[in-house]
């Protein structure tokens, strides 16, 4: 809300009118910005079905001034569509996902959600706080991944919508009570979505807690910037990164920071994807290509930029830049073409790549690591942004 202005009044008017119809009406749809003028910022929320104990679940499609848009549900704060323009000013989605709400609750690679409430591994489930041992839920065989069984993308957030002056987007709110999924402390975390004038998607984090407890959050977006034409083996990918951590058979860190130094882990100049993803290199067999934790050169809590992609066909770039110490590159080695998604299309091995900004996996069982440790009086913040252009 604007506050002080004629426009704040309107605008809380609509937004009750548009929560009363949509409570309402699984069809409904009601436009809260100014639909009217071109270039203008817009927010439309409308119904994406219902949860199998009856929770609706509200789409919220944001478009900036330069006509790109985002769609993003507060079941899993997931986004489900992300449009960029290509080299000749055409936008097309560039995210992986599905058509409905059913088909993310029934089976999915968490595409394009947010998972916590530790993004990434644990190791066997287990850590120690504070001289006690705490046991999580495990989804992983032996370990804990992305917050467990029912993760956070697998819960309805609260829900608002966002004006900002350079932007609009939606704050999902979620209580994490203490013991879920096996975690101490009530957690009250917030996501906040902004696309912005800039042709970003921001993201913004922020978490307490009235126990010490891990937190890790991170978004788990599947990009092709081909719009799923093809894999992504031919993307060029830049990491400023001089180390990564290398995992063990089941995927999780040995605790040593190794160099990227002439092994097919270094992105330090901008390199296919595929050129070496099959290469005879153990950490390349573990998760059957790249699915591991790069270590940012950079300054502790600086935002800084941490990834780069360039699709040459599309002329599409993407770039990364975080405040977090780390980031997960996953390029899609478990996509099987057992999934079909938007628009029937069928997801295909590595045809979709993440970019997780996080803190390391296993940090809890890791002294070495920068802690994940949030304690009470303590306030979680990170934020990370997905900045879009063409060349």
């Amino acid at each position: 809300m604007f506050k002080g202005s004629s426009r704040g009044i309107v605008w809380a008017a609509l937004m009750v009118m548009t929560m009363t119809v949509l409570c309402s009406c699984e069809t409904a749809s009601q436009w809260v910005g100014g639909k009217e003028a071109k270039g203008s910022m817009d927010i439309d929320v409308t119904a994406f079905g219902r949860t199998p104990d009856g929770r609706q679940v509200r789409l919220y499609s944001l478009r900036n001034a330069n006509g790109m848009t985002a769609g993003i549900i507060n079941y899993g704060a997931i986004v489900v569509s992300l449009t960029a323009p290509d080299k000749d000013g055409n936008l097309g989605d560039i995210v992986l996902g599905y058509d409905n709400l059913q088909d993310y609750i029934k089976e999915t690679p968490y595409f394009g959600a947010i998972v916590g409430r530790y993004g990434n591994r644990i190791g066997k489930g287990r850590f120690i706080l504070d001289g006690k041992e705490y046991t999580l839920a495990t989804n992983n065989d032996e370990n804990h991944l992305h917050g467990g069984i029912k993760g956070f993308d697998k819960v309805v957030w609260a829900d608002e919508p966002l004006w900002r002056p350079d932007g609009v987007g939606v704050k999902l709110s979620y209580l994490s009570k203490d013991g879920e999924e096996g975690y101490p402390g009530n957690l009250k975390a917030t996501v906040i979505y902004v696309l912005t004038n800039k042709n970003e998607l921001r993201v913004e984090y922020e978490a307490t807690t009235d126990k010490a407890t891990p937190v890790n959050l991170t978004h788990h977006g599947y990009f092709n910037l081909t719009e799923c034409r093809r894999d992504i083996l031919g993307h060029e990918l830049t990491l400023k990164a001089d180390r990564y951590t290398p995992v063990d058979a089941g995927l999780i860190p040995t605790g040593q920071l190794a160099s990227v130094e002439g092994t097919p882990m270094d992105f330090r100049k901008s390199t296919a994807i595929g050129d070496r993803i099959d290469d005879d290199y153990e950490q390349l067999k573990f998760g059957g290509g790249y699915d591991h934790n790069w270590v940012l050169t950079k300054r502790a809590g600086a935002m800084t930029m941490a990834a780069k992609v360039y699709e040459p066909t599309t002329g599409r770039v993407m770039e990364v830049w975080t405040t977090e110490p780390g980031i997960q590159f996953y390029a899609g080695n478990f996509l099987d073409g057992t999934l079909t998604g938007k628009g029937d299309t069928v997801y295909q091995h590595r045809y979709g790549f993440c970019l997780e900004t996080q803190h390391y996996p296993d940090s809890p069982n890791k002294a070495n690591f920068p802690s994940t440790i949030l304690r009470p009086g303590d306030t979680y913040e990170t934020t990370t942004i997905y900045r879009f252009s063409a060349k």
